[in-house]
Formats: structure tokens, sequence, C-alpha cells
């Protein structure tokens, strides 16, 4: 709840950058609350490289070209239940690094 709080604050009219974890796969979606739409999704399932790590910088890269390419440059970071640490901070640096503001 207390990331949450958060993110709705920090959103101020920007897309989401929201992260599922699972044990196996990681998946990621950029979600515009505003017009409550899924402005662009990818998982690990779809790319898979090496190992888990390497996935998810792969979905950071791959979510943050989608979300360009759909007119997206700003994102709130929305790293749910999860710590930034391992695969997640994969992810995101990926996303930074690929064109992503967060």
């Amino acid at each position: 709840m207390r990331n949450r709080s958060k993110v709705r604050v920090a959103s101020a009219g920007r897309p989401r950058l929201s992260i599922y974890r699972s044990s196996k796969y990681i998946y990621a979606q950029i979600i515009d609350d505003a017009a409550g739409t899924t402005v662009a999704q990818i998982g690990s399932k779809a790319v898979k490289v090496g190992t888990k790590t390497e996935s998810a910088a792969a979905v950071g890269k791959a979510v943050a070209e989608a979300a360009i390419a759909a007119g997206v440059k700003q994102v709130v970071f929305d790293r749910g239940q999860y710590r930034y640490h391992g695969r997640v901070k994969a992810l995101a640096d990926a996303a930074r690094e690929a064109g992503l503001d967060f």
C-alpha cells in the first residue's frame, strides 16, 4: 500500500510502468490510468535470452522501445511488491538506457 500511494502521488498524469515477476518469467506493461488502457506490454517468454536477469533486461529494453513507438517517453515506475533488486533493477536500468524517463 505504501508503494501504491507513492506511485499515485508521483504519477501526475504520466503512465506507469508496472512489473510482475513470477519465479520463472518477468512481465512489464505501461498503463495509462487516465484512459484505462495498456499502451505497451511484453513478457520474458517472448524475448527469452540467457539467464533470468538477462531476460529481464531484454524485456526492459523491448517495453521501452514499444512505449517510445507509441509516443510515451515519461513514466512512473511501479515495482509493486518487489524490491528494487536483481531482475527488477535490471529491467528498470535497461528501460532507462533505451530512452524511458522515470
